[in-house]
């Protein structure tokens, strides 16, 4: 149809295109707002409690209810112990624990008569504390003549981590610590040692830790070449760092810290890059032959390396984006955290049970797996149903694109059933990136890595990390090139033990 040279027909379709277009747009800035109204006024966790409690109980299964009953057991004897004490009764003070040393201080009773029989005492006990001391450690070595002028005699300096340097083992340590560790940029602490007395230029500080960071550099490599042997499950994921770079003006280079888990020798691998392509995580695995778990990154697809590398999904990314399309199509979303959430009750019960690998598979194989094919048949029905580019379109079709390697983690009593625990390891990074705000140059973001991976790696041991690295940099001017293994930290402790 069409009136006066305009053609009807046409006008209404590009109406109806328009009216799309604007919906869509809507919807986007909707989902925006809801994101930021969620991270600035909602919850931080992500564990998913259903709002509607009948909806919960339709889908409740044996398994389930067990649960329940046994959280409900948990929260009654937590209620017990948390009462209130009565009127006249003392509170019960946590004891201090024994591993900590006894200073005995004796207060007898004024105007102490020798006549009076000791019956008894009380002993209280009090925790103290002493502030950091400073010392200096001198190191006096007394030369000798031998007769008949032969030469003078003089024992060997012992081996600094320093030469020359005035820094012991134990400052540089100290600063190490205070940076990776506890995350306070180099001005802090130099204003923790000018409260003592001690003026250290940062300058001076800086130098330190790199002159420690040069000496640790070979056996971080020793490091690297242990990780990748006889390995065949590895989790990883990468996280960007700030770093200043000399050909960048006025503002910072985004590099990328790549992170690299054994969940079974449990240990961590920090690796600096100055990009996140897929040329990164092909030169490190080149030679690796097993399981990869990721997120849904692309690059993680179809890696060209001499080994044959099977993907592994994350279940926690998946329902990350489940959990950001509850305002958006909350029914959908639910449904489908409801059926997450029965996965990782699994996964919690085998936790608690310290069941072998074998038992871990045979119980996901009969309650895990229905589950994973239920909520497979449920995505691939409503995926016609929603928008693509909605906060739900794009959760379902996310998760559906990688389901079959979400699936792969029952096939195998070892595998994990998302990457969490890796990104419990670069959580101190996080933590760090906002105390130090950027690394000074891309030598100094590989000397973070260097870090974040022997104390992370400290951590999964637990071992002390001041302890290991204190007694490392006391050693390693000395020890033998063939040997260094024997100081990283997922040996020391047997090291030390002997």
């Amino acid at each position: 149809m069409e009136i006066k040279g305009i053609d009807i027909q046409k006008e209404n379709e590009l109406l109806i295109a328009e009216n799309k277009k604007l919906q869509l747009q809507l919807e986007d800035l909707k989902q925006t707002l809801s994101k930021l109204q969620r991270m600035i006024f909602g919850r931080k966790s992500e564990r998913f409690v259903p709002i509607d409690e009948s909806q919960l109980k339709l889908f409740e299964d044996a398994l389930v209810k067990k649960e329940e009953e046994k959280e409900s057991e948990k929260y009654t004897v937590t209620y017990k112990r948390d009462k209130k004490p009565k009127k006249n009764e003392k509170p019960i003070r946590t004891a201090i624990p024994a591993r900590f040393p006894r200073v005995e201080e004796i207060v007898y009773p004024e105007n102490l008569d020798p006549n009076w029989v000791k019956i008894g005492e009380e002993v209280t006990e009090l925790l103290e504390i002493k502030p950091s001391t400073i010392f200096v450690r001198r190191i006096v070595r007394p030369k000798y003549a031998l007769p008949k002028e032969e030469g003078v005699v003089i024992a060997d300096l012992p081996s600094l981590p320093i030469p020359k340097g005035n820094a012991s083992a134990s400052v540089l340590t100290f600063i190490i610590i205070s940076k990776i560790v506890d995350h306070l940029p180099f001005y802090r602490i130099i204003q923790i040692l000018k409260r003592q007395g001690l003026n250290v230029s940062k300058s001076t500080m800086n130098g330190w830790f790199i002159k420690t960071s040069e000496l640790l550099m070979v056996l971080y490599e020793v490091y690297k070449e242990e990780f990748l042997k006889e390995i065949d499950y590895i989790q990883t994921d990468e996280s960007p760092i700030k770093v200043q770079d000399k050909d960048k003006k006025k503002t910072t280079h985004r590099g990328y810290m790549w992170v690299y888990r054994d969940p079974e020798k449990r240990l961590v691998l920090f690796d600096y890059h100055k990009g996140r392509g897929r040329n990164v995580p092909e030169e490190f695995l080149q030679n690796f032959n097993g399981t990869l778990q990721t997120d849904g990154y692309a690059v993680y697809q179809n890696l060209t390396t001499k080994g044959d590398i099977t993907l592994l999904g994350c279940m926690a990314h998946a329902r990350r984006y489940f959990e950001k399309a509850l305002d958006n199509d909350p029914r959908r979303a639910e449904h489908v955290l409801f059926l997450i959430q029965k996965l990782y009750r699994i996964e919690r019960k085998l936790k608690e049970r310290e069941v072998s690998v074998d038992v871990i598979k045979r119980f996901r194989m009969k309650y895990a797996l229905p589950i994973l094919n239920e909520m497979e048949k449920y995505l691939n029905e409503e995926k016609v149903n929603v928008l693509p580019k909605s906060s739900i379109g794009k959760a379902i079709f996310y998760t559906l694109n990688i389901y079959e390697n979400l699936k792969q983690y029952v096939y195998d009593g070892r595998f994990e059933i998302d990457n969490n625990n890796i990104e419990n390891a670069i959580r101190p990074l996080a933590i760090g990136r906002k105390n130090y705000l950027f690394a000074g140059s891309h030598d100094a973001a590989q000397n973070l890595a260097m870090f974040y991976s022997f104390f992370a790696t400290c951590k999964t041991h637990d071992i002390d990390p001041y302890k290991w690295l204190l007694d490392v940099l006391n050693r390693i001017p000395e020890h033998k090139a063939n040997k260094l293994s024997e100081l990283l930290p997922q040996n020391w402790k047997e090291i030390n033990n002997v």
